[in-house]
């Protein structure tokens, strides 16, 4: 520090509890939750999306946009989600990034046309990002090409033909303030995807002297938080979503600007048992973005059924990622009613106190639960990945009832006190395939 400086430290947060990991973890989601997060979608109900990704990826045009849109309407979800390729010439991950311009080719009426068109229907419309990006083949690049993180003299490592910004630069950060914001003033937009596809590499800033340098990672998510808090301060009507897939920034600080975060790449069912359990040792249930894909999956080829995929997106913020227009009669009728029944237990999902039962790190099941905060309703989800040949009856012991209390079960109507599901356990269907999944609702009888 020269004379007359000051710096301030990154914050940590540390938690004691006598409950175990699982009391850390309700602790940490409570203060993430309900302090941590802030806004107005703070507290409020998260929407039930239809994102475009893995239905098209860069092909599509305005009339393929719409026609998913209005699919997603008539099962009953509540926002679209228009993913990459709707900028500059981003046919591609070759090119574009920082070019925050509308592609009049696949948008010929622009994307605020667009947007009022899905609002039309009665769809929200949200659009997304990777503001912290640049890549060679742009016009932001070709006119700045010391804006991105590099030493000099050295090659520029390139990962998803992208380069990282260097938001420690003032004009750096105010071109990101002034291109967004110009794109959210110009569409009905409610929901923003800020992605981050990749890791900082050559942590160097064309601006700082050599013996600053050691600074850059530091001063670059300073200005991070400084351009966040503009934009989500003049727009704070938009729901923002981080993600921390390539760039692996699933952190508290993104969680103050941005009150979720899109959780993985990878959409696989069974692999985000394991996703969804890991981040849940810290991070609370309203920061997970949780959705359905396609089968066989685009990363590991796996095909699940339906309910499966269902029930395990609707443990976190649930959505879709996938071409509703191809679906049967059959599957669609499942999405209705799994749309149908999320939003009955949204509020418990998102908000409630989650006890995690069984450990997909540690065996064939998985299994967690929400209980709301006066103990008088619980959602329970269970999953097993493989058929095993001649199981023996089994019983799932839950966590946090009242034992004071008698539960009813919503699928049968019978009767559990609190302290025998506990104790006993709650009995599991004898189901012989692969892939099974059980989604169960307690209420105290009154």
């Amino acid at each position: 520090l020269e004379p007359g400086e000051s710096f301030q430290a990154p914050e940590a947060v540390l938690v004691r509890s006598s409950e175990g990991l699982g009391g850390l973890s309700r602790t940490y989601h409570r203060l993430y939750r309900t302090r941590l997060c802030r806004g107005e979608f703070r507290d409020s109900k998260r929407p039930i999306l239809i994102n475009n990704w893995e239905a098209t990826y860069f092909n599509f045009n305005a009339d393929k946009i719409k026609e998913i849109a209005k699919a997603g309407k008539e099962l009953g979800l509540e926002l679209f989600v228009l993913d990459d390729g709707w900028f500059g010439k981003r046919d591609n991950d070759d090119s574009s990034l920082g070019d925050w311009v509308e592609d009049r080719r696949k948008l010929p009426e622009g994307l605020g046309k667009l947007g009022e068109d899905i609002t039309a229907m009665g769809m929200e419309f949200g659009l997304w990002f990777e503001p912290e990006m640049v890549s060679p083949e742009s016009d932001l690049y070709r006119e700045h090409p010391d804006w991105c993180l590099h030493v000099p003299g050295h090659k520029r490592s390139l990962a998803r033909q992208q380069l990282v910004l260097d938001l420690s630069l003032k004009d750096v950060c105010d071109y990101i303030v002034e291109s967004v914001s110009s794109v959210l003033s110009s569409a009905p937009i409610t929901y923003v995807k800020w992605d981050m596809n990749r890791c900082l590499t050559e942590i160097g800033s064309a601006e700082l002297p050599s013996e600053r340098q050691g600074e850059t990672a530091h001063r670059y998510v300073l200005g991070l938080y400084e351009l966040l808090e503009q934009i989500t301060s003049e727009f704070p009507h938009i729901l923002f979503e981080s993600c921390c897939s390539g760039g692996g920034r699933f952190d508290p600080g993104m969680l103050h600007y941005m009150p979720q975060t899109w959780t993985s790449d990878d959409t696989d069912a069974v692999e985000r048992l394991k996703i969804q359990y890991g981040t849940s040792l810290v991070y609370p249930v309203s920061s997970i973005g949780a959705h359905v894909s396609a089968v066989p999956n685009h990363q590991v080829g796996r095909i699940t059924p339906l309910s499966f995929r269902g029930d395990v997106a609707m443990s976190g913020n649930f959505g879709y990622e996938l071409d509703l227009t191809k679906f049967t009669d059959e599957e669609k009728e499942i999405v209705k009613e799994q749309v149908a029944n999320y939003k009955q237990i949204r509020s418990l999902v998102q908000q409630g106190n989650l006890y995690r039962l069984q450990s997909p790190f540690e065996g064939n099941e998985t299994a967690w639960m929400f209980v709301s905060d006066d103990q008088r309703e619980a959602l329970v989800y269970y999953f097993r990945v493989m058929a095993v040949p001649h199981p023996p009856r089994r019983s799932l012991k839950l966590n946090g009832l009242n034992p004071e209390l008698d539960y009813i079960l919503e699928v049968s109507g019978e009767v559990y006190g609190g302290d025998r599901l506990m104790q006993a356990g709650l009995a599991l269907p004898d189901i012989q395939q692969d892939f099974v999944s059980g989604c169960y609702k307690l209420k105290v009888q009154d």
